[in-house]
């Protein structure tokens, strides 16, 4: 959210520029995400539920291994089209006057680690504090954990400072909007509220799928967090796993007990990869892609987009299959 508009404004005078914030969602909003728990959701409903901070960096294989070969398909694909639009005449928008480099509402990154810190601190705090283990019934089995209400409370301060100390001029210049977030969140409210049921479902059968294999989670939790949204399927699948007795290689100790290593990295890696693999995937995906369009790029729809991610991303993860959940 922070990269999104300075390089939309750095392409501005490109006609040819989809194929960026495609590749931007691709490799920024998903797969990016994988060495943190801060990175992606899914990673901290597993940081929630015992596994370590930094065990996510076992991710990092194969992170580097997508990330290569997406980056140089994005070459390949970016620089051909780059060339059509120099051929069209199109140029990069020059200007005499000399600035000096500066960064403007600087201040804000203070609000952002105070954000990070708020995100953290909800998976650390009912573990080490027993007060913050607990919370307020709401009604039925609904329940707010006190570490929740904190991390909430250092968000909407955060938020509310950084909109009272930033002059009005520099979100003017960011061509910043919240018609981009009002969206997302209908649509996501609808899509958490529609995708209950099929949940239900999961959590009530999963163990009864026969799935028994790294490559089985991997697919299967990267399929279902295409249309699901990848947070909640991570989590029946990562519950699944560790209610399932399964073995292989060296195992990781969470809070109801122990799940293969090799199983955790492939219910992870299908979560956050194959969420960039439809706009409601990840909420960010739906959000770059307004404020895209609000930027005047003509994205694909939501088909056209699909067939971006099947001839782009599916490829990759047959390779990761191959190399890393296959023959475990």
């Amino acid at each position: 959210m922070v990269m999104i508009r300075p390089l939309i404004r750095a392409n501005k005078w490109r006609q040819r520029k989809a194929q960026i914030v495609i590749f931007f969602i691709f490799l920024v909003s998903n797969i990016g995400g994988c060495l943190t728990p801060v990175g992606d959701p899914p990673l901290l409903m597993g940081f929630n539920n015992g596994v370590g901070f930094f065990w996510s960096l076992n991710l990092l294989p194969v992170m580097l291994l997508n990330v290569a070969i997406l980056l140089i398909l994005f070459f390949i694909i970016d620089n051909n089209a780059y060339k059509k639009d120099l051929a069209d005449g199109l140029k990069p928008e020059t200007s005499k006057e000399k600035k000096k480099l500066h960064l403007a509402g600087a201040h804000n990154i203070f609000f952002m680690i105070v954000i990070v810190a708020a995100v953290i601190l909800s998976g650390v705090l009912p573990q080490k504090v027993p007060f913050f283990a607990k919370g307020i019934h709401f009604y039925g089995e609904v329940e707010l954990g006190y570490a929740s209400i904190l991390e909430m409370a250092m968000i909407l301060i955060a938020a509310f400072l950084s909109l009272r100390t930033t002059k009005k001029e520099v979100r003017e210049e960011n061509h910043f909007t919240w018609d981009a977030i009002q969206e997302v969140a209908v649509l996501f409210i609808g899509i958490f509220i529609t995708m209950i049921p099929a949940l239900l479902i999961l959590k009530a059968r999963g163990a009864d799928l026969g799935i028994k294999e790294p490559w089985q989670f991997f697919w299967m939790t990267g399929f279902l967090s295409s249309f699901l949204d990848n947070t909640p399927t991570y989590l029946v699948f990562f519950t699944t796993a560790v209610h399932s007795a399964l073995t292989g290689g060296s195992m990781v100790k969470v809070l109801d007990g122990t799940i293969p290593k090799i199983f955790l990295m492939a219910i992870s890696c299908g979560a956050v990869f194959m969420g960039a693999n439809t706009y409601i995937g990840n909420a960010p995906n739906f959000m770059v892609r307004s404020i895209a369009e609000e930027n005047g790029i003509k994205m694909p729809s939501f088909f056209g987009y699909m067939a971006w991610s099947v001839s782009c991303l599916i490829p990759v993860f047959i390779i990761d299959t191959l190399v890393f959940f296959l023959f475990f």
